[in-house]
Formats: C-alpha cells, sequence, structure tokens
C-alpha cells in the first residue's frame, strides 16, 4: 500500500552510493557535490556539511554542526582544508543555523529559494548519503535540542525519505546543515537538521531557508538578500540575480560586439549625468539623440556595463529585431528575453522557465533596481510598424508605467522629432568635449593634431582611426588627416581583411591579395549603392547573397567561396532584421553619398514634393542626402555645392515648412569643414530669415542661432552675418533663443577673437525692431562692456584702434568702473612704437587720473607720462605728460613749472582739470597760468576748471581772476553766467565756494558780467537753489547802481516770472529812479515788458490799482497810461 511518507527512493538505495558526505551520485538535474563543504571537528570526526550563500565566502550550516566546537575544520572543492576559529561563528539557535565566514574553498554559492515556500507534495534533493530525492510533507513544529537548551522551531519542513536516507539524517549521521534543493530549479528550501525532532518522528526535518526568514537574525537576513542579488536562480525561483543574467546576456548577444582591441572609450560627463538623472526620476522614456558616429551605441554599452556592475538589469533591443505585429515594446522585450534564455539554460536545471519581460519587471522593481530597457536604432523598425508609430507608442508608454521599467531610445533627433513620446526628457550627443577628446587621444595614443579640426572632437572618426593605426606594421606619416580620410583609409582596411579571409582558403599572397581587396571594395561600393531608396537603409537576404556571395563567387570577383561569411566576420556588415546593414551608421551615409542620384534626389525630396510618392522617405534618411551635398563639393568644388544651397534657400523662402530644405541646407553647412567660401550662400539665408521675420513668418528652428555660431566660419564672416541676423530678434519677452544671444556668448567664449568684431558694429546705428530704443552700435557697446572681463586688456587696445566715439564712450565707462586696467593700458600704450597708441595713452590717462585711487595705479601714470616725456619726437604730446605728472603729489613740485607754461600757452593736451590738485598746494603761480590761459580764446575749459577746483578759501582770489580776464575778454561774461546757473543747480553743497565767489564777481567784475550774473540769478532753478539765489540776488542790489545791470535784472526777473517779483520790480524801480537815466530806463522797461512778455502788463496794472502810493513816484503819467492801454483796465494818476 502506498504511504505518503514514502520517496521515490528506494530501501536500498543507498547502497550504490556511498555514505560519505560530500560524495555524489548525479541524476539529471542534480548538483553537483563540490557545492558541499564537509565540515569537520579537530579530532577529524564528522559533524556535517554546509553550502555558501555568497561569492564573499559566507557558508551557511545547522546550528548542530558547530555547536560548542572551539576550532572547525571545512573541506571545499579539491579537499582543499581550511580551519576557523569560533569567531568566524554567527550562532543562530533560534533557528537552528549557523553562519560562517570562510575563504578559499573553491565552492560556488548556492542560490537560496525567493518564494515564500515550497508547495507540500514537491519533490526535493538533499545531501543525505550522497544527493537522495525526497518529497516534501508540509510544515509542522519541531525542537532543537542544543548542548545548553531546547529551542522549539515552527514551520520546520518535514521530508518524506528512504530508510537510507532516514539513516544518514540521524543525529551524528554527518548530513546536518546540508542544503535541501528544490528539484525544479536548484535553490536551496531548507538546511537539513538531525537533532530536530517532533512528537512523531526523529528524523526527516529541515529549517525552512526563504526571503525574508521569520524570525531570522539581520546578519542572515542580509545574507539572504546579498544571494538574490548575486547568486542566479531560474524558473519558479528566479531572483534579482538572474535577472541580471538573463538581461546580461541579452546585452552580450544583441549588444555592440567587443574584443576589437580599441582601448575602451572615455565616459562623456553629460551624458553620464543624464542617464543618472533619468534613473533617478519620473519619466519612463529617456531619448538619447544624436548623429551618425556620435557614440549613441557605444554610450548605451557603457551605460549597461555601468549598470551591470550595480547590478542593475538592464535588456538591449535592436530597431531592427522589431515586428510588424508589435504592440509595444514589450513584444521586442520577450523575444530578446527568449534568445537570452537559451544562453543561460545551462545554468537552470530545468531551464529558464517564465522569463516574460512582466515578471522581470516586477520583481526588478520590487528589488528597487527598475529594469531599464535600451533600444538602439529605433530607425530600423519595419516600415509597416513606422506607419502605427503613435499605436506602438502609447502602448510602449502604458506598459513602461505599468511595470515600472524604463526606455532609453537611442536614435538620430530627425526620428526623436516625429516620435510620440508624450513629453519625455532627452540627452543630446554630439562631438567630445575638450577635455574628453584629449582623453580619448591619449587612450587611443594619437597625436592631438592628427585630425582636422572640424573632425578633431568626432567619436567615430576618433575610434576608426585608432583602428586602422593598430593595424599598421610602421608609424604613420604625420600627416593630418579628415574624416574622409579616415573613413577612406578604414573601408581599405576592411576590404583587405576580408581578402585575406578568402585568400588564406586559396592560398593567395602578395599582388594577388591586394587585387582581391579592390574587388571588396568594389562589392562594398555596390552595397552601399543597393541600399539606397526610401527603405530603411538596409540590404535584405537575396540582395545581399547577390553582392557577397556566400558559395562560390563569380569570376569577375576572382572565384572562391566565402565572401558573406568573410564581410560578416569582419563585422563590416552585421545582421539587421530580415537583412544586413553596415556597421557604422556615420560610414554608410559617407559610402550611400557617393552614389546618391543628387539632383534626383533633390528634385522629389524639395523641389516637387508636392508630386512624391505615397510612401515618402523617412526622415532619418537624410544622412546619405547630405553626404551627397559634401561629396558633390569635394569633387566639383564650392561652385556647384553653393549653386545647390542657394536653391535650397529659395525653396525654403518659397515654403518656410519645408522640412528637408531647411535640414538639408542646416546639415551640409554645419558639416562643411569650412564654410567660408559659401558667405554669399549665408548672406542670402540670413537676409531672408530677418525677410521672414518682418513678414511674420515662420524660421525654422534649426536655422536659428545655435546654427550660425556651430557654422565653421572665420569670425570676421561669421559677426558680419550675426550682424545682420540681429533684426531678426523678437521682442525680450518672446521665448526661444535669440541672436543676440549667442554673439553674447560667442564674446564670451573667445573674446579675443570676437571684441574687434563687435567693435565694427559701431558704425550700424539701424535700430532694433526688438528694442527700438537700441542701435546696433549700442547693443554692441553693451555686450562688449557686459562681457569685459573676459579680455578687458585687449578690449581696451580694440576700443582705442578703432578711434570711434561709441569707443571713445565706452573708454569713458571704462576709466571710471575699472581705472586699473585702464592704467594698465596707458602704461602700455606709451610705450607702443605706434603714434596712435601713445596719442591715447596722453588722452585716456587724463580720463583716467581723477579715478586713480591706489599707489600702483598713480605709479603706472607716472610711468607712462615720463616715457612720453622722454620721447622727442612726441613734443605735441609733453604738455599731456605734464598734465598727468602735476596729478601726482609725488612729481608735481618737479614738473610743474615746466607745465604752467604750456598750460598757460593754450596746448590743447593739457586738460586744465589737472591742476586742480595744484591749486591747493600752489595757488600763485596756478592762478597766474588760469590768468594767462583765460585772456586766450579758448578759455571757457579753463573758467570752468578753475571755478570748479577753487576751495572756499581761495574763492575771492579766483574771483578776480575772473574779472580780471572778463575785462580783458567780454565775451567771457556769458559762459560766467552759464556756468554760475548749473553751479547753483548742484543745491546747498555749493555755498561754500559759490557765495564768496559770486559775491566777488559782483563787487568786482565788469558791467557785462554783472548784467549777465543778474540775469543768471533770476532763472528758477531747482527748488533747492533758490535760497542762494535770493542771497546772492540781494547781495546785488545791496550794492549795484549801474542802470544796465538793474535794468538787465529787471528784464530777467520779469520774463522768469519770480514768486516775488512785485516786490522785486518795486525795489528796482527806486534804485533806478534816483537819476533821470534811471527813471527813463524803469518807464522804458516796464512798456516794453508789457508789450513783450505775455500777462505782464496786466499784473503791473493790478500792482498801480492795489497800492497808487507806492509807485505813483516811480512810474511816469505817460507809462501809467501806456500799461492801462496794454492791460485793457484803468489806473488811478
Amino acid at each position: 500500500m502506498a504511504s505518503r511518507n514514502r520517496s521515490r527512493e528506494t530501501d536500498d538505495s543507498s547502497q550504490g552510493s556511498p555514505d560519505v558526505p560530500g560524495t555524489a551520485r548525479h541524476e539529471d538535474g542534480a548538483v553537483p557535490g563540490d557545492t558541499l563543504v564537509r565540515i569537520h571537528d579537530l579530532a577529524g570526526r564528522p559533524r556535517g556539511t554546509g553550502f555558501l550563500a555568497d561569492h564573499h565566502g559566507t557558508l551557511i550550516t545547522s546550528h548542530e554542526a558547530v555547536d560548542g566546537l572551539p576550532r572547525i575544520v571545512l573541506y571545499g572543492a579539491g579537499d582543499r582544508r581550511r580551519v576557523v576559529s569560533a569567531d568566524a561563528v554567527t550562532p543562530l539557535p533560534a533557528l537552528d543555523l549557523a553562519l560562517v565566514r570562510t575563504e578559499g574553498l573553491g565552492v560556488p554559492p548556492l542560490p537560496v529559494t525567493v518564494r515564500e515556500g515550497p508547495r507540500t507534495g514537491a519533490y526535493v534533493r538533499i545531501a543525505a548519503g550522497g544527493w537522495r530525492e525526497a518529497r516534501l510533507l508540509g510544515s509542522t513544529s519541531v525542537t532543537y535540542a542544543a548542548t545548553d537548551r531546547f529551542h522549539r522551531l515552527d514551520d520546520a519542513l518535514e521530508l518524506a525519505v528512504g530508510t537510507a536516507g532516514r539513516d544518514a539524517l540521524r543525529l551524528g549521521g554527518g548530513a546536518a546543515g546540508g542544503p535541501v534543493l528544490d528539484a525544479a530549479t536548484g535553490a536551496v528550501v531548507g538546511v537539513l537538521g538531525t537533532a530536530l525532532s517532533s512528537d512523531h518522528r526523529e528524523v526527516g526535518f529541515a529549517v525552512p531557508l526563504r526571503s525574508p526568514l521569520p524570525g531570522a537574525a539581520r546578519s542572515l537576513a542580509d545574507l539572504l538578500a546579498e544571494n538574490a542579488a548575486t547568486v542566479p536562480a531560474y524558473g519558479a525561483d528566479l531572483n534579482l540575480a538572474g535577472v541580471l543574467d538573463l538581461t546580461a546576456a541579452s546585452v552580450a548577444l544583441e549588444g555592440p560586439p567587443g574584443g576589437t582591441g580599441v582601448p575602451q572609450p572615455v565616459e562623456r560627463t553629460a551624458v553620464a549625468a543624464g542617464f543618472t538623472a533619468f534613473t533617478g526620476g519620473p519619466a519612463a522614456v529617456l531619448g538619447l539623440v544624436g548623429p551618425p558616429g556620435s557614440g549613441r551605441t557605444t554610450e548605451l554599452a557603457a551605460l549597461a556595463a555601468r549598470r551591470r556592475r550595480d547590478g542593475q538589469p538592464t535588456l538591449w533591443l535592436r530597431g531592427s529585431e522589431l515586428r510588424d505585429g508589435d504592440a509595444s515594446v514589450a513584444d521586442a522585450a520577450h523575444r530578446a528575453l527568449s534568445r537570452a534564455a537559451s544562453a543561460v539554460a545551462a545554468s537552470a536545471p530545468a531551464g529558464p522557465g517564465d522569463i516574460t519581460p512582466e515578471r522581470l519587471a516586477h520583481l526588478a522593481r520590487s528589488a528597487g533596481r527598475p529594469l531599464l530597457l535600451l533600444l538602439d536604432g529605433p530607425e530600423e523598425m519595419p516600415p509597416a510598424l513606422a506607419r502605427r508609430l503613435t499605436d506602438w507608442a502609447d502602448g510602449s508608454t502604458r506598459w513602461l508605467r505599468g511595470t515600472g521599467a524604463r526606455l532609453v531610445v537611442a536614435c538620430r533627433a530627425e526620428y526623436w522629432e516625429t516620435a510620440p513620446f508624450p513629453a519625455e526628457p532627452c540627452v543630446p550627443l554630439g562631438d567630445l568635449t575638450e577635455s574628453e577628446a584629449r582623453e580619448a587621444y591619449r587612450s587611443h595614443g594619437i597625436a592631438g593634431h592628427a585630425l582636422a579640426p572640424a573632425d578633431a572632437r568626432h567619436p567615430l572618426t576618433l575610434g576608426l582611426l585608432a583602428e586602422v593605426r593598430a593595424a599598421l606594421t610602421e608609424p604613420p606619416e604625420a600627416a593630418v588627416v579628415d574624416r574622409n580620410d579616415v573613413f577612406a583609409a578604414y573601408l581599405d582596411l576592411m576590404s583587405l581583411r576580408i581578402a585575406q579571409r578568402l585568400a588564406a582558403g586559396d592560398g593567395l599572397q602578395g599582388t594577388a591579395v591586394r587585387r582581391l581587396a579592390a574587388k571588396v571594395a568594389g562589392q562594398v561600393h555596390e552595397a552601399a549603392r543597393r541600399s539606397l531608396g526610401p527603405g530603411p537603409g538596409y540590404l535584405d537576404q537575396e540582395v545581399f547573397a547577390a553582392v557577397f556571395p556566400w558559395g562560390a563567387a563569380p569570376a569577375r570577383l576572382g572565384g572562391g567561396s566565402g565572401w558573406a561569411s568573410a564581410v560578416i566576420a569582419e563585422g563590416l556588415l552585421v545582421p539587421a532584421g530580415p537583412g544586413y546593414r553596415f556597421a557604422h551608421e556615420g560610414l554608410a551615409d559617407w559610402l550611400q553619398g557617393m552614389h546618391l542620384d543628387l539632383d534626383e534626389a533633390l528634385h522629389a525630396l524639395v523641389h516637387r514634393a508636392e508630386d512624391a510618392p505615397s510612401d515618402p522617405v523617412p526622415h532619418h534618411r537624410i544622412g546619405p542626402v547630405v553626404q551627397a551635398l559634401l561629396y558633390l563639393g569635394r569633387q566639383h568644388g564650392p561652385g556647384q555645392l553653393a549653386s545647390r544651397l542657394a536653391d535650397l534657400v529659395h525653396a525654403l523662402d518659397a515654403d518656410p515648412r519645408s522640412w528637408w530644405a531647411a535640414r538639408l541646407l542646416a546639415g551640409t553647412l554645419s558639416a562643411l569643414p569650412d564654410a567660408a567660401p559659401y558667405t554669399e550662400v549665408l548672406r542670402l539665408l540670413a537676409d531672408r530669415i530677418v525677410a521672414w521675420r518682418r513678414q511674420e513668418r515662420p524660421v525654422p528652428e534649426e536655422l536659428g542661432p545655435a546654427f550660425w555660431t556651430g557654422v565653421r566660419l572665420p569670425e570676421e564672416a561669421r559677426c558680419a552675418l550675426l550682424r545682420r541676423l540681429v533684426h531678426a530678434d523678437g521682442p525680450p519677452c518672446e521665448a526661444g533663443p535669440r541672436f543676440l544671444d549667442a554673439v553674447a556668448g560667442l564674446l564670451a567664449a573667445d573674446p579675443a577673437a570676437v571684441q574687434p568684431q563687435l567693435a565694427r558694429w559701431f558704425d550700424d546705428e539701424q535700430p532694433l525692431p526688438a528694442t527700438p530704443h537700441a542701435t546696433v552700435a549700442t547693443a554692441a557697446q553693451a555686450l562688449l562692456h557686459t562681457h569685459r572681463h573676459g579680455a578687458l586688456d585687449g578690449l581696451t587696445d580694440v576700443l582705442v584702434d578703432r578711434a570711434h566715439r561709441r569707443a571713445d564712450e565706452l573708454l569713458a565707462v571704462l576709466a571710471e568702473e575699472e581705472p586699473s586696467r585702464v592704467c594698465r593700458a596707458v602704461d602700455r600704450w606709451a610705450r607702443d612704437e605706434r603714434p596712435a597708441r601713445r596719442s591715447a595713452a596722453v588722452a585716456h590717462g587724463l580720463r583716467v587720473a581723477p579715478h586713480v585711487s591706489t599707489t600702483g595705479d598713480r605709479a603706472l601714470l607716472r610711468y607712462a607720462a615720463l616715457t612720453l616725456l622722454a620721447r622727442p619726437a612726441d613734443r605735441a604730446l609733453h604738455g599731456g605728460a605734464l598734465a598727468l605728472l602735476v596729478q601726482d603729489p609725488h612729481t608735481r613740485a618737479r614738473y610743474l613749472p615746466r607745465a604752467l607754461e604750456h598750460f598757460a600757452a593754450g596746448d590743447p593736451r593739457f586738460s586744465p582739470e589737472a591742476l586742480a590738485g595744484a591749486l591747493l598746494t600752489d595757488p600763485e603761480p596756478v592762478l597766474a597760468a588760469f590768468a594767462a590761459r583765460l585772456e586766450r580764446p579758448d578759455g571757457e575749459e579753463a573758467l570752468r576748471a578753475l571755478a570748479d577746483a577753487a576751495p572756499p578759501g581761495l574763492a575771492r582770489r579766483v574771483a578776480a581772476v575772473v574779472c580780471r580776464a572778463a575785462s580783458l575778454r567780454p565775451e567771457l561774461a556769458g559762459q560766467v553766467a552759464a556756468y554760475a546757473d548749473q553751479r547753483l543747480d548742484r543745491g546747498p553743497a555749493a555755498r561754500p565756494v559759490l557765495l564768496p565767489l559770486i559775491t566777488g564777481l559782483l563787487e568786482d567784475g565788469p558791467v557785462r558780467l554783472r548784467c549777465a550774473l543778474a540775469a543768471a540769478l533770476t532763472l528758477p532753478g531747482i527748488p533747492a537753489s533758490r535760497p542762494l539765489r535770493r542771497e546772492l540776488r540781494d547781495a546785488l542790489l545791496a550794492r549795484e547802481h549801474d542802470t544796465d545791470v538793474l535794468d538787465a535784472l529787471l528784464q530777467a526777473a520779469a520774463r522768469n516770472g519770480e514768486d516775488d517779483l512785485r516786490d522785486l520790480v518795486h525795489r528796482i524801480g527806486r534804485l533806478l529812479v534816483r537819476t533821470p537815466e534811471g527813471a527813463t530806463r524803469f518807464d522804458r522797461a516796464l512798456v516794453d515788458l508789457g508789450r513783450h512778455v505775455p500777462g505782464f502788463a496786466g499784473r503791473a496794472a493790478a500792482w498801480l490799482a492795489e497800492s497808487p502810493e507806492e509807485w505813483v513816484a516811480l512810474v511816469g503819467p505817460s507809462s501809467h497810461r501806456m500799461i492801462e492801454n496794454l492791460a485793457g483796465a484803468g489806473v488811478l494818476a
């Protein structure tokens, strides 16, 4: 009768297997015996077995196997022996388990189940006198009899074993600590215990192992987590390590091949940062977007390698493996995992089992390590799937968000802009940075100048050049090569390698191999020609076999066989879905561009786009067209290419939304190593862009500011174009890049090259449409000022050489804000051999001198002035040099007499302001020099400087000098009055100097000067100046008797409408009527003012009517009547 306690092992099964722990009887799916570690005491007695649970050597065994032992002897694979002390043991008696730290046993770790527990009735394998099969009866409570106490264990596993197995499982039988393996998955589900017993039996129990294990210590829980992450298990026990192995297998199968011998690429910091931000953010899809040859596949491989090291699962997918019927990326992931399963089947006893992407994604998300899918080259998807790309993308997004997986799509910009993923981030990929390029050159062993500047940082070009150089038997010539040279050399190398493979079977050597290589190269070009067309750009099976025969080759190819195998083995072409494609997309575009019918392509894509077939050419197939345009320029010169580009500009003008015209223009002009021969085309395009903006027509984004800063042009030509393009900028509130910002970026990046070009904008006074208050010239001024710190010394030189009003204005601002740098410039210019520079040293030295505050800056100006004085040929500049020296306290005393001679003689370069300091220290000679200078026709500037510099103590003496000068030169009167009015408007702060100065002029000045000052004192000015004006006017009236001065005061007061006009007119009248001439002048003045000053007659008539007794002695009868007539009212006589 069958019993549930019987296993599939027979009672005599032990007779066929030795009862020695650790030996094995190999059955299907059994784990070999070298996975077990035998445990002995120091006397050599067996205590049990155990197994490693991690790659660090941590052993799991039963507590009874090590209980009470001060030292333990461990035997591993090949009888390797290790002795460990009790300190290496972490006892867990409550679980009848122990952890032992070991090393060097040569035993691989075993995976531990990640399930809650095996089901009742499941078959397991146990190490009890050899590997045996047992059956799980269920769980029960048992008691563990340790040496110090008893421990109750719930949920122990109860096993049904045969007779021999039961004997091996008895206490002291050596089976303690052995693993209980799931028969299907090979994962450890429990640890055998021989000191466990229950109420109804004494043997056949095991402690369950699962993660998490209830009541487990932290050390055991951490060990089980480490096991799940590093020791792969499959099937029902699929763990994170199994997921990592499966996904790593997919990367190895689907990803780029390795082992080329070329050093690994450099790490691209910005790209790695973009990946990190994506994996830590909420987005489900990331675009890795760049042109062919920018290293998209390489960066994906680097990302996969980093994630593998960090224990992050990454699944590689290829666009060519997508299928017409795919509903989402999950379908491709399922196929990729199926292919990867065969690679790991050997380590899975019953096969990988259920490995759907959903299960892997769920497990990875549960472990806090989301599954990342890498989709390389989605452009290669079948045309039928491309037509329903939106549905596929929507389905992929839903699947990703539902499973917690992420997707990185590596593609061209033309594909990404049409991919309907909702608002997902993008990491742009282009050339290497300067530092990355230097590291790449170092790692490849390439000289830094080996590549032309246009291609010096192109990843594919660098990689292929390294591969070509690695194949050379002699050092290459020290010549600079470009991308075309490298691609041609790489094609020659691959053709030669393929020819050598073919020749090996036919015994060809020397010249025959080279002839065969030429035929291979011809077939490669034929393959490129046949891959042209609106499709994805690869060869189907039939065409590939026709170009590269699998079997015997035709006579025209030289016979032989194995062309296809040789081409694939060398990696020139690789499988891609239903066909084959060139391994390097950039090389493919370059080859196909040589064979494209360019004019027909341009007519179909641009000039006759409305007649295009119903199945249009995908945008991502633009590469061969751009390469064809570049090939035209290389083969036939700039003229032919410029004509085609101009046609594209006109086509874009006719239809600004023409995608092909805009992209072909941008792609071709940006790829040119030197766009200078195409400046006329660029100028035409710039003018059209400005016109489109004025017409409110759209401007293609690809022709925006980034295009104009990236095209390879001399800075002079680039800035001249940008000078036109700034008129296309919108108002400041308009979002998007601006051309003026692009100029600012260029200036900040290379100020030495851009500053001279911006200085040429000073002649352009056209207003900017975006900011009508600004012109091109003022915008250039603002840019140079804002970004001055990048090369301030160079900027001063540029400005002084420009010799323009705008440049002079900016230098004046720099003299105030950056006096130290201007002083350095002055010192530099003074030693320059160019006369214009030395002249500028004087002019700007005098300009900056008032703003100098440090000893070092004063020394620079002093040295500059002495340098100029030491040159007899610069006598015209000596006056300015002396003006600098007298401002310096260290040299003033020595050079003041000579300086005053130049000043008094009217030296135009001697600024009067330079004597301000000397006026305080040497007033007598300085005032004498000013007196002489004021007598000259150009004395106005000296007059102002003298008045400004006059301290309160010298105000009277300065007034005397001015009065004497005004007597000699009456025309100075108006200038003195105008100056007095300006100084009065400075408010009360001017009182200490102005009060004695103007008082002195009013007392001692000639009549003409007093008349002018009287008029100035009646001007309203600012409110703060009025008290001082009134005080000075009172001082004038207290002393003045001249009728001309009083008449001038009356005329000015009436015209300026003083608040106290009545009292002022009455007071002036009382002074005038003291003489008959004065009375007549007063009457005439009142009548004249009544005629010519609006409202004066009415006001005068009112005064006469209100207080006739005050005016009767001042105003004559005839004047009364005239005022009455002018005012239209009667006045009491």
